[in-house]
Order: structure tokens, then sequence, then C-alpha cells
């Protein structure tokens, strides 16, 4: 006859931002919580963010930085803990941090602090953590058995906060979550790698492998949607802020647009450089504006190397219109091995907005990374874990 469940009033699968996040809060509401953790250490995903600094919310945080099938499901939780009372928490612990570019905080010294602070607030909540902790679930007239390979516990709450597929080799990646929602008779919506480089092929991957390193200011678009931010080359095809950021709306055999100098007009440019030099070339007109290295890669397949007075007009113009709409097809991504977040995941037509606990089934939620909910590059995904999490927190 198997043991007795041990009894808890939460059960918490994942000890990610999210899952921390809702056991401290459950915890401090005085609830028994219980975490468990597939891989051999907590909040892995913390651990390796920002360049291990953790780039742990950013100062606007606003629903349009989110992309979901409701885009107005990720404002109640957002709302009930903003990036206001996450920052408050880093100040109450003494954590040291700065602002980068676009209001994005990352901490001054280690992303080993945020990890730090949210165990503290657990152990001082009273909450259990068990890593390397293999599941399954069932019902019962008691809420939810989970089977695990280190005992049986029982209860009325279950919170799912998995996370999603990206970076496996952390080893807490895996489509277990999704598994449970479908489990539950929950939709699970196609999961796809986000914030993710850009791969090419061809031509134009032997030109990204030459210049690999190289990073420039860009303007990177698709249809409806584009990011002036920084583009860097890589020894596969394309990365930098622009490109992951673009990632999130990118669909296998689109063609992406990118400006290479948004911040000329690179006809003008030229038809001046022609006046007051005309014996010089386009190359030397350019220089000063992009990488030598760049315009050297591009100048055997985009202009002649003739002198400006010897190349028409409505040629220079051709030359800057494929400078502000160089168009190029991804042959894919670098996949969930680079990603930093998947999108897709648990649909949210299911889910209370308010309490993340599941519309039909009382007791269930998700949080986090799991559903599908997917934050822009700058600490957002971060933001929607934390509050995600207080929100669940608040409600079992």
């Amino acid at each position: 006859m198997p043991d007795k469940p041990k009894h808890y009033d939460v059960i918490i699968l994942g000890a990610g931002a999210a899952g921390l996040m809702c056991a401290l809060v459950a915890g401090q509401r005085g609830k028994k919580v219980l975490v468990l953790e597939v891989s051999n250490k907590v909040g892995k995903k913390i651990l390796m963010s920002g360049g291990g600094r953790c780039n742990f919310t950013n100062l606007d945080v606003r629903a349009e930085h989110f992309i979901c099938n409701n885009p107005h499901f990720v404002k109640s939780a957002l709302a009930q803990f903003t990036q206001w009372d996450f920052i408050a928490m880093v100040g109450k612990h003494g954590i040291a941090y700065h602002e980068k570019d676009h209001g994005q905080l990352f901490c001054d010294n280690s992303a080993k602090d945020i990890l730090k602070m949210l165990l503290s607030e657990c152990d001082l909540a009273g909450v259990e953590i068990q890593l390397n902790c293999t599941s399954s679930c069932a019902v019962n007239d008691s809420g939810y058995l989970i089977e695990t390979s280190v005992g049986r516990f029982q209860s009325p709450n279950l919170v799912v906060a998995t996370g999603g597929l990206s970076i496996p080799s952390l080893g807490g990646a895996t489509a277990y979550g999704y598994a449970l929602a479908e489990q539950f008779g929950l939709t699970v919506n196609p999961t796809q790698a986000c914030l993710v480089p850009f791969t090419l092929t061809g031509d134009w991957h032997q030109f990204a492998q030459q210049l690999s390193g190289v990073a420039i200011p860009i303007v990177a678009s698709v249809p409806g949607q584009g990011f002036a931010e920084n583009l860097l080359f890589t020894h596969r095809g394309l990365s930098g802020p622009a490109i992951l950021q673009l990632s999130n709306y990118w669909h296998l055999g689109e063609n992406i647009e990118i400006d290479l100098l948004p911040s000329k007009d690179v006809a003008v440019l030229l038809m001046l450089h022609k006046k007051k030099k005309p014996s010089s070339t386009v190359s030397a007109a350019l220089s000063g504006y992009l990488p030598k290295s760049l315009i050297n890669a591009l100048q055997p397949l985009w202009w002649r190397d003739a002198a400006l007075q010897e190349i028409k007009d409505v040629e220079l113009r051709a030359v800057a219109e494929k400078f502000h709409h160089w168009q190029l097809k991804p042959s894919g991504t670098e996949g969930y091995r680079t990603a930093e977040v998947t999108r897709g995941g648990v649909d949210v037509s299911q889910i209370s907005s308010k309490t993340l606990q599941v519309e039909a089934i009382k007791g269930l939620y998700f949080i986090g990374e799991v559903v599908d909910v997917t934050g822009h590059l700058g600490g957002f995904n971060f933001q929607w874990a934390w509050s995600s999490g207080v929100a669940a927190g608040n409600d079992v």
C-alpha cells in the first residue's frame, strides 16, 4: 500500500521566477507551501539572464509590451504587482541596480542577488522546496495528488510554473506544463522559440560570417512591427536587440526588412557627395556613417566601384533604396538552444486574468512562461513572472 500523501495548502511546480514569487506570497499569507523543481538548482534562468546581472524589470511596463491573443489579459496582474512594487522589494534587500537603455533595470553586482532575495523571502515564509523532483498529477476528492520521485503530496491548490522550452541546457526546460494543461482539457497554443537570433543560408550566410562581431544601429521590421535597436552580425546570421525583438513577430518563410542607415537619407547623402566630390566613390561617401568592413562587403553586391560622376542619379537612388529597404529571408532561428523565451503555451481564454486560476477547474493555476504571454526584450518577461506569481499567490 502506498505511503499516505503529505498535505499542503499549495503545491507549486517549478522553482523559477514565477514559482518562487508565488510561493513567497502564498507563504506570507500563512499557507503551507511546497515547491517541486525538476532540476538540481532553483532559479537557473534568473542566474544566467542579462549576462549574469538579471534584467529584472523595466521602468515602463505597459500591456503593449506583451504578445498575447487577448491584449488586455496581462493588465490585471501587472496592475496588482507593478514594476515599482518589485523595485521596492529589491530596495528593501539593499540590492544595487542601474538603468540601461529603454528603462531596463539590471543588478550592479550579480543576478545571484535577485535569487538570494527570493529564497530569503521564501525561507521567512516557511516555504519548502524540493529539487530533482519529477512528478505526475492526478485528481481526487481532496484536490491534486502529486506523485513524485521523492514522495506523494496532496493539495487543494496546484500552481503550474514550469516555464517554457527555451535554453534546454539549463536542465529545467520541458513540455511538462503543456502536457499537464492538455491532461486537464485545456488548449495549448503552438510554441516557438522567441527573443532568438536569425540564421541565414547561402551567400548572405557567408556575408554575415565575414562581418561576425560587427554591430550597428538599425531599424528591423516585418509588416506591422519594427524595432530601432542594434543589429549584430554573427557567424550563423543576425542577432542583437533589434533582431531578438523582431523574432517575436516573425514567422518562418517571411522576409524581414532592414534600414541600415535610419538616421540618414542615403539618396540625399550620395547626391551631395557627387556634387561636391564627383571623382569620389559611393564607398567614400558612406565612410564615417557605417563600418568600413560592412561597406566593403556590400560594395560588390549593391553598387559599381566607379567615380560618382560615372554613376547615374537613378542608379544612386537605387543604391539608397537598398540601404533603407534591405530585404532578407532568414532560413530560421537558432531555436530553443539560445532563445530567451517561448512564444505560445496555455491559451489565456481559459484562465482568469485576475487570479491566473483556470476558470473551469477550481484550484488549478498557470503562471509565468507556460502561459501564452510573451514579453518584449528588456525585463518584461520577468515582470510577467513576478506579477502573475503574485496574482496566483494572493488567491491560492
